[in-house]
């Protein structure tokens, strides 16, 4: 089948395997090339392993550490008629790669919410891994089934207190226009918590600590962004950013459970980057196609995975790592500093629909965008035919 990308709104919905292969290749590369990282983790369960910060952290680990990695995903199989998932095809390419390394790599599918899917992990570890030392949660979803009640809770996009005015960029139509978000309700901002805040990072910890599977010093990042001023009515103070807030808590009352096993958790975050996510909040394809210019102009753009090498060699693999008033582990301070946001401010005043082109780096998101399902990636022929059906191994 000849593939090409079929965007709808801020989702593709399809994917070629081929330019997948090839960027997880790109990241495999990079990490391959920074040499012997040194001692780090050894026994890795990436929670959301399948696309932008959990790929790069599992690439991390196995290629950059020599770790065994196992992971969970929600990822759609292709057939002989539709291409599966980027995902799906991320995790195949990166299944491959470990299997040619020697590598230990298992992926596990399914609805990481879910108790039934927590056992798998627990089965699996037992079998085949041990006891783990680092746990990545990285699960990005709109929706989560309570697994003691059967509840279905959606989380929401919208500022918290106030309805809030600001510029957006719409990607469908080409155009810079004004978009103004009711306020949320108590009740989505609640749901909201349920579905994107630290209860299922809590219930992952008790599970594997009921099955001894807790290695002593074992350290858990829970990935966030939390941004800066212009962002903050959508993300960091919005129904989002009250989601994150309950990750803290999270945080705390995991190293407060499991502090004779000297456990240590740590809300992680990391800058804006194009992903599925980002790419469906309101304001971010602006402001992420603004700062892409102001930081590709001063040399200090990060992708995820110079984003996640960093976490990893700076962060996770020390004793006492550097962590703000929160004790959170910060890698974003090459966006969120002061000259940055200055200069990204300066363009978002400016910006309007005849100049956004001429103010932004959209070309690059464009281009981060459709790397995310395999399209736009150098080296990759396109009008080639290629087969869609491919298997995890």
């Amino acid at each position: 089948m000849v593939i090409k990308p079929k965007v709808r709104g801020f989702i593709c919905t399809n994917a070629h395997p081929v330019g997948c292969a090839a960027s997880v290749q790109q990241q495999l590369d990079y990490v391959k090339q920074q040499g012997n990282l040194g001692d780090g983790p050894k026994n890795v369960l990436v929670l959301g392993c399948s696309t932008g910060y959990g790929l790069s952290s599992r690439i991390v680990s196995a290629f950059g550490y020599g770790a065994k990695t196992l992971g969970v995903c929600f990822e759609k199989a292709p057939t002989e008629r539709k291409t599966g998932t980027a995902g799906w095809y991320n995790t195949a390419a990166f299944h491959q790669q470990a299997n040619d390394a020697g590598l230990y790599a298992k992926t596990l599918n399914g609805d990481a919410f879910s108790n039934e899917l927590k056992q798998q992990v627990i089965d699996e570890l037992k079998a085949n891994v041990g006891k783990v030392d680092l746990i990545v949660y990285s699960l990005a979803s709109p929706r989560r089934t309570d697994p003691a009640t059967g509840e279905v809770f959606k989380s929401t996009l919208k500022p918290v207190g106030a309805p809030y005015k600001t510029k957006n960029y719409d990607t469908d139509k080409d155009l810079v226009h004004e978009v103004e978000l009711e306020a949320a309700s108590e009740e989505e901002i609640n749901n909201t918590i349920k579905v994107m805040g630290g209860e299922d990072w809590e219930l992952w910890l008790s599970a594997l600590n009921d099955a001894d599977l807790l290695a002593d010093g074992c350290k858990t990042a829970a990935y966030t962004y939390i941004g800066k001023e212009l962002t903050w009515p959508i993300y960091g103070k919005a129904t989002i950013g009250k989601a994150k807030e309950d990750l803290d808590r999270a945080a705390s009352a995991i190293n407060s459970a499991y502090a004779n096993k000297q456990v240590k958790a740590y809300v992680t975050s990391l800058k804006a980057v194009v992903t599925q996510a980002s790419s469906a909040i309101p304001v971010m394809p602006l402001y992420i196609s603004l700062m892409y210019q102001v930081m590709k102009a001063d040399g200090s753009h990060e992708g995820c995975i110079e984003q996640i090498l960093g976490l990893f060699t700076k962060k996770l693999t020390v004793d006492s790592p550097e962590t703000d008033d929160q004790a959170r582990l910060r890698l974003d301070g090459v966006e969120t500093n002061d000259e940055t946001q200055a200069k990204i401010k300066s363009l978002w005043d400016q910006v309007t629909q005849e100049n956004f082109h001429e103010l932004s780096d959209y070309a690059g998101y464009h281009h981060d965008f459709l790397q995310l399902f395999g399209f736009d990636v150098p080296g990759v022929d396109y009008d080639q035919d290629v087969e869609i059906v491919v298997d995890w191994s």
